[in-house]
Formats: C-alpha cells, sequence, structure tokens
C-alpha cells in the first residue's frame, strides 16, 4: 500500500523553488535513503510531507491526507501518525525523560495514565532506554538522546517515520547503532524515509536511495 504520493509537485521556500517535478511513492515498511548536499531540499521534502511547508504545486498525499488541500485542523490528526527524528534532539530540557514522552502522549489526545505509562514503557523499552526514564535530557549521551528521539516518535505507532539527519551529532558507532534501530523498525512495517550525507550507511544497510539535485528528485 502506497502511504506517499507525489506526482509533479513544486515546492517553494520564501517563494524560491527548491524542488520541482517531484514524483516519488513510498509503499509501507520501505525504508529509503534521502540524499543530497546541503541546500538540495531534503529538509524542504520532509517538512512538505508533515505539512510544514505548504505544497505549492501538484498532487500530494501522504497517509491519504491530501495535502494540497489540507485544513489547518486537519494538520495534528496527521502529525499523529508520522514518527519525526531530528538531528539535533529536540527533547524538552526541563523534564525527564518520561516526562518528555508523557507530554507527546498527552499533546496527543491520551487520556488514560495506565495506558500513558504502559505505552511509555514499551517504547523505552524497545529502545534498549528503559532504565533511563527517570534521567534528565543532559544527563545522557548524544546516542541515548537519539534512542529517546527514536522512543517518542514510536509512541502513536506512526505508519510513517521521516528521519532529518538523525546521525548528524553523533559519531560513528553511535550512529551505526541508530540506523540499526531505523531499519528493524522498518522491517517490522513502518516506511522510513531518512535524510543522510553519510554513504557509509548507504553501503553497510542497504534501502531504496532517492537523491535531491538541480530541484529535482532523483532515483538512484
Amino acid at each position: 500500500m502506497s502511504i506517499v504520493q507525489y506526482k509533479n509537485v513544486e515546492i517553494l521556500r520564501k517563494e524560491l523553488i527548491v524542488l520541482k517535478n517531484v514524483n516519488f511513492e513510498l509503499q509501507e515498511g520501505e525504508f529509503a535513503y534521502l540524499l543530497g548536499k546541503v541546500g538540495s531540499g531534503k529538509s524542504s521534502l520532509l517538512k512538505s510531507m508533515y505539512a510544514e511547508i505548504p505544497i505549492f504545486d501538484g498532487d500530494a498525499s501522504v497517509l491519504d491526507y491530501d495535502l494540497t488541500h489540507i485544513k489547518k485542523k486537519e494538520i495534528p490528526m496527521l502529525r499523529r501518525e508520522i514518527g519525526i527524528v531530528f538531528q539535533d534532539f529536540q527533547l524538552l530540557t526541563d523534564r525527564s525523560v518520561y516526562d518528555n514522552l508523557k507530554f507527546v502522549l498527552d499533546a496527543t489526545g491520551w487520556k488514560n495514565d495506565e495506558e500513558k505509562d504502559t505505552r511509555i514503557e514499551e517504547v523505552l523499552k524497545e529502545m534498549g532506554m528503559i532504565n533511563k526514564s527517570y534521567k534528565m535530557p543532559h544527563e545522557l549521551s548524544g546516542g541515548e538522546q537519539q534512542r529517546i528521539v527514536i522512543a517518542r516518535a514510536l509512541l502513536n505507532r506512526p505508519k510513517l517515520i521521516l528521519a532529518d539527519e538523525p546521525t548528524g551529532n553523533l559519531d560513528p558507532t553511535t550512529g551505526d547503532q541508530i540506523v540499526q534501530h531505523l531499519h528493524r523498525i522498518s522491517n517490522e512495517g513502518t516506511a522510513v524515509i531518512m535524510a543522510t550525507h553519510n554513504m557509509n550507511f548507504v553501503e553497510e544497510y542497504p534501502g531504496r536511495i532517492i537523491k535531491c539535485e538541480d530541484k529535482h528528485i532523483i532515483e538512484v
């Protein structure tokens, strides 16, 4: 089943064309690398998928939401079905790991405290971080923080994970572990798009390769 469909899409930032004639489909459980130089449009493409940047022209749908005509009130519902992993973690520094995850569940409409506890425990266990729930973000290494970010992205059982340079601030060994986690998640049925500069990952952990180049997307 196709969960992302872009047909002749044009994406603008500050009235400048970033990407044009984008034709792209992603299926359930697929793992795709998004390659390209800094400024080539990788982040803009990912941001368009969760309606952070509007689609200027063409037809685009993600998880059956029509991005060309999406209403403001539908955007939170779309984002609830997408897990987003940022390079710079974006954890709330004033609260513990547990409270960071609880904040997301509260914000996305979870009401039952017992169910929240269970789900937080499940994602922390999945990422090997169950004994870190009481820690503050600054007490964790970069790799541990990124594993918490992936745990956060998994909370609402998304069908799609968008990872924007998730290993950019990590050492090579830790970066490898993060890519392994993302591949495992993909093998379990969640589609993953990972933007990266690192060709070693592409060789070591094969996946589909899409490249942003000269304002176009090329399948490699």
